[in-house]
């Protein structure tokens, strides 16, 4: 983009270049809600504070980022236990 952003923040190219996540993963957290952002035009927009919010939490959680049974994931909804099922296979 060659006009100025508002304060705060980003497209996705200067996205990826601050975290060196790929463009369609930014773009799907985005989609997701999982970071701040809004769509202008046919241009992403993110929140440069909500996107390394996002980045130091996958950071702190190291390999347990990919565990299905976390329980944070159950607290949102998402993961194994978040579709209604008490920790055992169905």
């Amino acid at each position: 983009m060659t006009e100025p952003i508002a304060e705060g923040w980003i497209d996705t190219s200067e996205a990826q270049a601050l975290t060196r996540y790929n463009g369609t993963y930014l773009r799907r957290l985005a989609n997701q809600g999982r970071v701040e952002a809004c769509k202008v035009g046919r241009d992403w927009l993110i929140n440069q504070e909500s996107l390394l919010a996002y980045k130091r939490e996958m950071d702190a959680l190291g390999g347990q980022r990919h565990n299905p049974w976390r329980k944070d994931l159950a607290k949102q909804g998402r993961g194994r236990r978040g579709n209604g099922q008490s920790g055992g296979k169905q």
